[in-house]
């Protein structure tokens, strides 16, 4: 699947039905995903971490790519990879190594190495050169860390942030745990660009979310914590049948 394939999805859809991008962490849980009928799937660093065994933002460069190009391989849907900011990499050598993993598009966040929001122009210019470097082959989603940073006046600075990188060549912004009631403001700063939200637990349905301005839905890590919780419930249960709490099944 192709770039192109992706950017299609995120056109023209009614205000109710947003994108619904699903986070696969391996290569299971992408069939699976694939399987219940999703066009394309976006890898959440944060879940792949987890599943690697690393606190999120710790994960090596190298294992990221790997495990990115382990789901590409096993699905035939589109994948976006999130590539955290980019660990460190020339705009030139990221491009390449998404490309050989398989993805066709890349979520970049302006958190830098110190966890503190990157200058936003310096970002901006950044992201224009990975986008000269990919040309129309990648998907650019570009992340806007300053709900999550907790930035003064997090929506203006959400607003100018997200300006300045659809201007160096994004495909969509994506102004992470942004509240629901900023995304109506959001929307109308973007005008027709793409814009994505996370899907939190205890907040909106996607639709909901898509009425509020949202082109695409993703979850960050949030699907696997509830497999996870399901995991747990079933280990509970076997260790309960085989008696070792002191009852059986």
């Amino acid at each position: 699947m192709t770039a192109a394939a992706l950017r299609a999805l995120h056109r023209n859809r009614p205000a109710d039905d947003p994108l619904v991008l699903p986070g696969p962490w391996d290569a299971a849980s992408a069939r699976a995903f694939e399987a219940a009928g999703h066009p394309a799937l976006a890898t959440p660093s944060a879940g792949i971490a987890a599943a690697l065994g690393y606190e999120d933002g710790d994960t090596p460069a190298a294992e990221m790519f790997a495990a990115v190009a382990r789901i590409t391989r096993s699905v035939s849907v589109p994948v976006t990879a999130d590539l955290e900011g980019g660990y460190g990499l020339p705009a030139t050598e990221l491009v390449e190594r998404a490309r050989e993993s398989g993805a066709v598009g890349v979520n970049l966040e302006d958190t830098g190495p110190d966890r503190t929001l990157r200058d936003p122009q310096a970002h901006a210019e950044w992201l224009a050169e990975v986008r000269a470097a990919a040309g129309p082959e990648l998907f650019l989603n570009a992340r806007v860390d300053a709900y999550v940073r907790r930035a003064p006046d997090a929506l203006e600075a959400a607003i100018a942030r997200a300006r300045l990188y659809a201007e160096a060549g994004a495909d969509c912004v994506y102004p992470i745990a942004a509240p629901a009631a900023d995304l109506p403001a959001l929307r109308v700063a973007l005008g027709e660009l793409p814009l994505n939200a996370l899907a939190a637990p205890d907040g909106p349905a996607p639709a909901a979310l898509g009425r509020l301005g949202a082109t695409r839905i993703t979850f960050g890590d949030g699907l696997l914590l509830r497999t996870l919780d399901g995991l747990s419930a079933l280990a509970t249960r076997l260790r309960e049948s085989e008696g070792l709490t002191g009852r059986r099944a």
